[in-house]
């Protein structure tokens, strides 16, 4: 009797460990070097056409070659970024779901969403800062403006009667032209959009006088004369656009607005799986694909790792909440 009791005992005992190791299985084969055994998913939070999707597409191709698995871009545009990002903090700690991190939803919704659905410190873990992207300022066929001086003496005419396009509220073109706004005092209405390619169009179409985006949205519509890039973001001059002065050189001295990108996991992804993606994102940043990707948008490349990438985070929401605070800008 004593002995089937004990039996009973061990049995249950047995029964409850089931749950534990089953929730512990995914982890261990994840460390065990296994890692991948099925395609990655790698969640855009913009729409297509614009440079988060351009710059996660380039590397997803080298990434899926080094690691033996596709990695799999999913546009996910809307909600100013968060219905991407929420989506990526509630999935699996075991990297097949990833997210690309980028200026709006991580440094910028913190201060401009009252209450953001996730946090960007506790919700994921770095990976790695891919590319940081210089922001271009553009003008429409119709617009009576080629250079910049030439666009804010026009707007400081008719307030509040031109507009300008962004790829959504927080994105990296609406903080771009809310910077430009404050630094010259001009009354521009804001259009957002769910993405660059949207915004894009209508500025093509002339529904909008101007937007802020990066180079790959705007460029190609440039080269073929249907926009005017009246000014860029950078500090320097951009080797694709030799001849458009920066907004610091047309009289606002110390003026720098860059986007940037990067790759995140769920928070709880084994650190040998954020590291085989560490080490297969920066064979994907030395590829001559990439690189010629990077180049041609006028990007700069990264590839600083999970410490580095999570204090230039930190930094960059410090920045551009000061932004969000002098503009006066929420997400209602």
């Amino acid at each position: 009797m004593i002995r089937v009791r004990r039996l009973r005992r061990q049995f249950a005992l047995a029964l409850a460990c089931v749950p534990l190791m089953a929730l512990l299985a995914p982890a261990s084969r994840a460390e065990s070097g296994d890692w991948p055994q099925r395609p990655i998913r790698l969640l855009v939070p913009y729409g297509p056409g614009g440079s988060s999707d351009v710059v996660a597409r380039a590397v997803a191709v080298e990434m899926s070659r080094d690691l033996g698995k596709q990695v799999i871009v999913e546009n996910k545009g809307g909600g100013q970024g968060m219905i991407a990002t929420v989506e990526a903090a509630r999935a699996a700690p075991d990297g097949y779901t990833l997210i690309l991190g980028h200026v709006g939803t991580l440094a910028v919704n913190p201060s401009m969403v009252a209450k953001l659905p996730y946090d960007p410190r506790r919700d994921f873990a770095p990976i790695v800062l891919l590319a940081k992207l210089p922001m271009v300022f553009a003008v429409g066929g119709k617009v009576q403006a080629s250079t910049l001086p030439e666009f804010v003496a026009l707007a400081r005419a008719r307030p509040g009667a031109l507009n300008y396009g962004s790829a959504g509220n927080g994105s990296a073109g609406h903080l771009a032209f809310e910077m430009l706004k404050t630094a010259t005092g001009i009354d521009v209405v804001h259009v957002p959009y769910k993405g660059t390619g949207a915004q894009v169009t209508d500025l093509l179409a002339g529904n909008i006088d101007a937007a802020a985006a990066g180079t790959p949205g705007l460029l190609p519509h440039a080269q073929a004369g249907k926009i005017r890039i009246v000014a860029v973001g950078s500090e320097r001059r951009l080797p694709v656009l030799p001849d458009v002065p920066t907004v610091a050189e047309q009289g606002y001295p110390g003026f720098e607005s860059s986007q940037w990108f990067g790759l995140l996991a769920p928070a709880g992804t084994p650190a040998p799986v954020i590291e085989r993606l560490h080490q297969a994102a920066l064979k994907a940043l030395q590829t001559d694909s990439v690189r010629e990707r990077l180049a041609h948008d006028a990007s700069e490349a990264s590839g600083a790792g999970p410490a580095e990438f999570a204090a230039f985070i930190d930094a960059e929401e410090k920045r551009w909440g000061q932004v969000v605070r002098s503009a006066r800008l929420s997400a209602e």
